[in-house]
Parts: structure tokens; C-alpha cells; sequence
């Protein structure tokens, strides 16, 4: 990330008053109100209110990829900052935008939740509705800035959004394969030895209060200086924890949902998932079925053609075009069953269903690391989120910012538990709906927020949501979850890469990789152990689910190699000694030419 693209100097245009004035005067309020009831009239009732300068022409226009290279003719609209007059239209067409471009993210998990524990469609679609609703409340929270005492602050003052966290996700199933294992859910075990899991919504209300206690951690995080906290979670270890995350979301969820579904990837022989997604679905096919894959192919090239051909909009909601393809061709072939759309309510709202709260004793510490990691996140999307908005991203203002936006994290775990919702986390994708648009006015977030709640309370959109087959969702969200991998590829190219910094990422990833190949390594490490007491066995379960979670594993490793190998001089020369023998190598005569 460079940080020159960014204005550091800031200062303010300060007014000075006399001892005779007040700043706070009768005149000046009713002038300021005054100004402020003529700006709105002028908005509402003005052509250049709805409209003002913005190029609409260019946001909808199809790029053509052979043309690239000619000679432009045209600049690119001009770049609306954070509290800037917007033009109506345009902040209703970006927040659409940025809307979109994270609508993917928000249904994906609460889908995957629901699957995993095998809840009806009923249920289904109200967690959907439940997490759009409550993202987009809480993304209000994100983007205010409020100050609150002394230097603390709560939100980031950016268009900031927040959606469900992919690091819940990846913990959560952990957490479900052990509520299983122990007997919490129920499951049956069928004479070929398959097992059945049944409907467990208990599990997720047990997932849904240890996060709400465990929000706590992030919170009291939130009031170390961002100074402090960059200094524990250097771009090494936080990259090396989105890349698992994306990684192993790619290999749990992506892929098998592609194939047909995670529930029929064994291809049992018998029973209610002999054939994918089960065999009471319309057209149910064996897992990884020709159809399966090509109609999860098709999502994924309709991704790729958007990127070439697509306008700028379309670029920023690219998968959402993938999905729409892919459900319009499977609608056409028959492979959509609209059960989920008959019976979602036309409107919903939070606690419309509620779930039974409750502590899983094991999974408090995954849940504490979880947490940590939302917190990681948090510091990078604010860094990018400030650079591509345009305002200074070293010095207090921007620590303020991390203070507020790592501190809006952790209360929105707490109030996202009470909504129905698993963690929040800001999601980074928008940045791009950012750049592109150039508008990082925060009425355009507001816009944003807004339809996030309609979408959420129209209760058919989620039913629609839950009718799309898994090979689409799986070629969608397989493309979306690569793209967090790539995310801490590119955190990760901030290091220097000396040994030292390759030696944390080795280690790191010795485990992570290792977890992602062989899941079940860990299964068994304290099988040894007879008869443990309720709370040693509850410690055992913690700390399996933490070793058998790739990014938890891999970020713990990292953290700790960073704070206890020394930064020591030789890292400051290991680049030039292989400068030197690269040198050697590619001229091997010039030393005999010295000779001579």
C-alpha cells in the first residue's frame, strides 16, 4: 500500500473569535439553520441537486478489453469525498452499488449455517433476512464516528460496511462437527455407516452466546493504542490468517457446494442425501455430476465476462451477475425448487424467529481467537478503506479511526448476537466499489445501509436467496472466497520477505496447510486420556477445534514466532547477499574476465 497517494497534512480552517463572541450564539443558529433548510431545497427542487456533474454515461457503459490500449478521450468522473454535496441520484446509485457488491457475502454464510445444521426453510430464510438486516444497521454504527470521551471515538467516519465474518464461518463449522461428535445434535448412523445429522437450531443459539460474551475481548482491544496493536499483528500474521480463512473456505464450502452439496459429498449409498441436494429436489443428481459442474462452471465464467466486457456497475456487482445467470439457466433446466419462495413472508424483521442462548463451553477460547482475528481484519479494511477515500492514513486522526472501527467490531458482535447474527466484520470488497465509482461520500454508505434493510424485510428476496441451487453458489462463492485468499496475499507483500519473515510464514503455514490437507490430525490427540471430568473434556474440545481450524492454528503460530525471534542485522542483508549470487550466476566469465 503506498502512502503516497494519500494527503497526510490536513489541517483545518480554524476562525478566530473574540472574547465578545460566542460561537454558540442565537444569530449563528438560526443562520446555520437557515443555510441548512435552503441547501436541502436547493437539492430536492434543483436539477443539480438530483443530478450535479457525475458522468452516468460511463458509470453504465461496457468497456471493450481490444480497445484498452487506444487513446482516451474522455476523463473519469470527478471524486466525490467523505462529506462532499452528493448529487441524490448518484448516492442512490452508489449505495445500490455497494449494496450489491456485498450482497453475495451477507447471504453465504446464514445459507451455510443453515445447511450445516440442517434447519427448514423457514428458519433458513429468516437468517438470511436477519443477517442483511442487521449489517446494514449496524454498517450505520460503522460509519458514524461518534465521539465518545477523550480520544475514543466509535465507528470509522468511512464507508465502512459490515457483513458476517468468513472467520465465524470456518470456526463455526469446527464448532458444529463437535456438537455433533459429543452428542449435543442429534444424528443418526445408518447400516452403511452413514451419518445423518438432524435439525439443530440449538447449536447455533449456543454459537450465538459465546460470541456475545466473547465480543467483550475486541472491546477492551479497542482501547490499546492502534499503534500497540499494529505492532502485535504485523502484516505477516494478519495475512497469514486471511489467506487460511479464504483457503479453507475454498476446500469446506466452495468446492463441495460446487460438486452438489456438502451434505452428499460422500455419495452415501442410501438415505435422504443418496443423491445431491437430497432426494426429494427436482432433478438430484449423484455428487460432482457433469450438470453440477457445469452449471457451477457457467457462474464462474459469467464473473469473468463481466471483468472483460462488463460496465462499471455491472463490474462492481459481478457476483451477483454470476448468480443470476446461473439461476436463470438452472430455473430453465428445472433444477430450482421454489418451495423456499412459497412459504418466506412477504415482510420479516428481527426476532421474528429467536433461537434458545447459550454458552458451548469449548468453544469459548475459538471464539476469543475469532474475535482477535475480526480485530486483524478490522486494522487493514480501515487502512484501505482510508487510502482509497483519500484522507490521511498515518497520524492520530487515523489511529482514531482503527480505535473506533476496532471498537464498532466489537459491539456489533455484542448487538449482532442479540439480532439473531453471527460476528461482524468490515468487509474490504467495497474499497473497490470505491475506486471505481470514485465516490466515498458517506451518504452514499447511508444509501447503502438503507437498502440493506429493505432487501432484509422483504422476506421473499431471502426466500428467493435460499432457491439458488448449490453448483451456482458454489461456483460463486467458490470465485468469492479465493478472493480473500488473494487479500492476504497482497497483505502478506507488505514484508520485506528476509528470512526471518520467511521463516514465520513457513512455520505458519506448516500447520495451516497441514490442517487444510489432513482435517482430522487432531481428532484424536487426547484419546489417550481415560475418563477426563466435564471441564477437562471441555478444555480437550477447545483445544482441538483451535488446531483443526486452519487459520486459528496458523495465526496463533504465526503471532508467536513474531513476538519471539529477534530482529536481529542479518535480515537487513539477506536480500543483498542473493542480489550477489543472482549476479554471479547470470554473468558466470566475470570473474575470469577480472583475472585477466
Amino acid at each position: 500500500m503506498s502512502l503516497h497517494s494519500v494527503t497526510t497534512d490536513q489541517p483545518e480552517k480554524r476562525s478566530t473569535l473574540s472574547p465578545s463572541q460566542s460561537p454558540h450564539s442565537d444569530s449563528e443558529r438560526a443562520i446555520n439553520t437557515g443555510g441548512r433548510v435552503e441547501r436541502i431545497k436547493r437539492k430536492i427542487t434543483t436539477r443539480h441537486g438530483w443530478l450535479g456533474d457525475y458522468d452516468y454515461v460511463w458509470l453504465c457503459m461496457p468497456s471493450l478489453p481490444w480497445r484498452r490500449g487506444g487513446r482516451r478521450t474522455k476523463t473519469g468522473p470527478p471524486f466525490y469525498a467523505l462529506d462532499s454535496e452528493l448529487p441524490l441520484v448518484l448516492a442512490a446509485a452508489s449505495g445500490l452499488q455497494h449494496a450489491l457488491a456485498m450482497l453475495a457475502g451477507l447471504i453465504t454464510p446464514p445459507i451455510i449455517f443453515a445447511s450445516a445444521l440442517n434447519l427448514d426453510s423457514e428458519l433458513s430464510a429468516y437468517m438470511i433476512s436477519a443477517s442483511l438486516i442487521g449489517c446494514g444497521i449496524l454498517s450505520l454504527v460503522q460509519m458514524s464516528r461518534l465521539h465518545l470521551f477523550g480520544g475514543y471515538y466509535l465507528g470509522t467516519g468511512l464507508i465502512s460496511v459490515v457483513g458476517t465474518s468468513f472467520a465465524t464461518l470456518s470456526t463455526a463449522n469446527a464448532i458444529f462437527n463437535a456438537m455433533y461428535a459429543d452428542g449435543t445434535c442429534p444424528s443418526t448412523t445408518a447400516a452403511d455407516g452413514t451419518v445423518t445429522r438432524g435439525p439443530c437450531p440449538d447449536a447455533y443459539g449456543k454459537v450465538l452466546g459465546t460470541s456475545l460474551i466473547c465480543a467483550f475481548l475486541e472491546i477492551f482491544m479497542s482501547f490499546i493504542p492502534a499503534r500497540a496493536l499494529k505492532r502485535i499483528f504485523p502484516p505477516m500474521v494478519t495475512g497469514t490468517v486471511i489467506v487460511m480463512i479464504g483457503a479453507s473456505l475454498i476446500g469446506s464450502s466452495g468446492m463441495p457446494n460446487w460438486g452438489g452439496g456438502s451434505s452428499c459429498m460422500s455419495r452415501p449409498t442410501s438415505g435422504f442425501f443418496q443423491l445431491c441436494p437430497n432426494i426429494s429436489a427436482p432433478r438430484p443428481l449423484l455428487w460432482g455430476s457433469p450438470e453440477f459442474i457445469g452449471l457451477g462452471f457457467l457462474s464462474f465464467v459469467s464473473i469473468i465476462l463481466t471483468e472483460l466486457f462488463g460496465s462499471p456497475f455491472l463490474k462492481n456487482i459481478s457476483i451477483i451477475v454470476g448468480l443470476a445467470v446461473g439461476c436463470i439457466v438452472a430455473g430453465a433446466v428445472g433444477y430450482i425448487d421454489g418451495s423456499s419462495i412459497k412459504t418466506a413472508p412477504a415482510i420479516t424483521f428481527l426476532w421474528v424467529h429467536t433461537f434458545k442462548i447459550g454458552v458451548y463451553p469449548p468453544a469459548i477460547l475459538p471464539m476469543l481467537a475469532v474475535y482477535v482475528s475480526l480485530a486483524m481484519e478490522a486494522i487493514g479494511d480501515v487502512t484501505a478503506s482510508a487510502e482509497v477515500s483519500r484522507v490521511a492514513v498515518v497520524g492520530e486522526e487515523f489511529d482514531s479511526r482503527i480505535q473506533g472501527g476496532v471498537l464498532s467490531d466489537g459491539i456489533g458482535g455484542f448487538l449482532s448476537a442479540l439480532f439473531t447474527v453471527t460476528p461482524l466484520s468490515i468487509f474490504a470488497q467495497n474499497n473497490g466499489v470505491i475506486a471505481i465509482t470514485r465516490c466515498a461520500n458517506r451518504t452514499a454508505g447511508r444509501f447503502c445501509c438503507l437498502f440493506l434493510i429493505l432487501f432484509g424485510i422483504l422476506g421473499k428476496i431471502s426466500g428467493v436467496f435460499l432457491a439458488i441451487p448449490n453448483p451456482v453458489l458454489g461456483g460463486v462463492t467458490t470465485f468469492l472466497f479465493a478472493t480473500v485468499a488473494t487479500s492476504g496475499i497482497r497483505v502478506l507483500s507488505y514484508n520485506r520477505f528476509t528470512r526471518r519473515d520467511r521463516f514465520v510464514l513457513a512455520a505458519a503455514m506448516s500447520f495451516g496447510v497441514g490442517d487444510l490437507l489432513v482435517p482430522t490430525i487432531f481428532t484424536h490427540l487426547f484419546d489417550g486420556v481415560k475418563h477426563p471430568n466435564k471441564g477437562l473434556q471441555g478444555l480437550f474440545d477447545s483445544i482441538t477445534i483451535v488446531l483443526s481450524t486452519p487459520f486459528l492454528v496458523s495465526g496463533l503460530v504465526a503471532l508467536v514466532l513474531n513476538l519471539i525471534l529477534p530482529q536481529d542485522d542479518m535480515d537487513d542483508d539477506d536480500d543483498d547477499v542473493v542480489e550477489v549470487v543472482d549476479d554471479v550466476e547470470a554473468h558466470p566469465h566475470s570473474k575470469e574476465k577480472a583475472a585477466v
